[in-house]
């Protein structure tokens, strides 16, 4: 791998561990301010929102300067969110602002793979990079965990100590202060983001000719032949998996008996199943032979109602990393296949757009269907067994898709061929 890839790597660990850290920082906001049940989904539903209003847009930015300093922008962004939780706008608006920042960040941090690696790199490098994703997931979960616990938030906000001269007076606020401090350390990684010399046409802003070119690459990935399957697991997996966040969450309280520092450790513990599984499928699946993961999504939509049979904290850690597990090795190919097939049919930045794009309506669809079911007090249990069954009945119909088209075409030939 080139050098600039780790610097790419640590940016946005660095990045994603504070994004994750954040997340359950927010939550803790709301319990503090006696929020309802319902409005804590609604917090990645407020940070996701902008990845779908903005897709038209975000595309042509990360494309018109070097991605490297995108990058460094829309960092710049996520602390200025932080600051609004200060100044005590609400969380859900708050976070939704970091979720500007990150809309704008994914097109240029996926998007800079495609021009420095090589094709027959990018499972490696997709691999590497959910891995050290995952892993900031894991940590930044824990983190948060760990911050809005008693122990470390009674050091924090000791008394006469720096963080209470600064007007930081509860756990919440203390953990938000962290948090932009690795916000700041990721800006520095993006500074020494390398300039890969690649350079586009010039861009259009107009919002009539942005959203119509938006369009033709929305129809591009889904009418092209191998796009489609891609698009359509990968919207299917980000969408679970953000859901399947909070349910941990939930079943961890409702089951478990656990409070909010400690089930953010069994998210942490999923991460790291997502983690393995990637890795694996960096090690052991070509970019050709992507296609080939695709019976594993339904074995995970399948395992995940054996989480109601689970009694215990220990017992709940091999099961999530088991399903984790799962979850990574097939949606890495997948992500590959999806951005190099994106890169040759359109352009880094556009095609990543269209992906955030599907990826994260089925997101707001997934969580803000979740926030109903909350609303209506459906068993934590019932919810999984939904959960686990569509994510296995929808892979089938994937899989059941993806033989029809094989049937008119040789989709392996497809990998570096112009749209068909």
């Amino acid at each position: 791998m080139k050098r600039g890839f780790y610097t790419i790597m640590a940016a946005q660990f660095f990045s994603s561990l504070a994004d994750n850290a954040l997340l359950i920082a927010g939550i803790a906001l709301l319990i503090e301010m006696h929020a309802p049940e319902w409005m804590k989904p609604l917090l990645k539903l407020f940070f996701t929102i902008s990845y779908v209003l903005l897709a038209p847009f975000v595309g042509s930015f990360a494309d018109a300067l070097p991605k490297g300093r995108v990058m460094f922008i829309t960092n710049a962004v996520k602390v200025f969110g932080c600051i609004l939780m200060f100044a005590t706008v609400h969380p859900l608006v708050a976070y939704a602002v970091v979720g500007l920042g990150a809309a704008a960040y994914s097109p240029a941090k996926y998007g800079i793979l495609t021009e420095l690696l090589p094709p027959e790199r990018l499972v490696v490098a997709n691999g590497w990079i959910e891995g050290t994703t995952v892993g900031s997931i894991i940590l930044g979960t824990v983190l948060g965990g760990v911050l809005i616990s008693p122990t470390v938030a009674s050091l924090l906000l000791e008394h006469e100590g720096p963080l209470v001269r600064l007007g930081v007076t509860t756990p919440a606020d203390a953990a938000i202060f962290v948090i932009a401090l690795l916000y700041i350390v990721a800006a520095l990684f993006n500074l020494r983001i390398p300039d890969t010399g690649v350079r586009y046409a010039a861009q259009s802003f107009h919002p009539v000719l942005q959203v119509r070119a938006f369009w033709h690459c929305w129809i591009t990935l889904w009418r092209d032949r191998l796009g489609q399957i891609t698009l359509a697991v990968t919207t299917l997996f980000w969408g679970a998996g953000a859901t399947l966040q909070f349910i941990v969450l939930d079943w961890a309280r409702v089951s478990l008996g656990l409070p909010l520092n400690r089930a953010a450790i069994l998210q942490g513990v999923f991460a790291l199943g997502i983690a393995g599984g990637a890795m694996l499928a960096a090690r052991y699946i070509a970019l050709i032979a992507s296609l080939r993961v695709l019976p594993v999504g339904v074995a995970m939509g399948l395992l995940v109602p054996a989480m109601t049979l689970v009694s215990s904290e220990a017992s709940a850690f091999p099961m999530l990393v088991i399903i984790g597990a799962l979850a990574g090795f097939f949606v890495v190919p997948m992500n590959a296949l999806l951005q190099h097939r994106g890169y040759v049919l359109l352009s880094a930045g556009h095609s990543i757009a269209v992906q955030n794009f599907n990826e994260n309506l089925n997101v707001l669809l997934m969580l803000g269907l979740y926030a109903l079911l909350l609303r209506y007090e459906m068993h934590v249990n019932v919810v999984i067994f939904l959960f686990g069954g569509f994510v296995a009945f929808t892979m089938l119909l994937v899989i059941a898709w993806h033989r029809r088209n094989q049937r008119e075409y040789d989709a392996e030939r497809w990998i570096g061929s112009p749209r068909r």
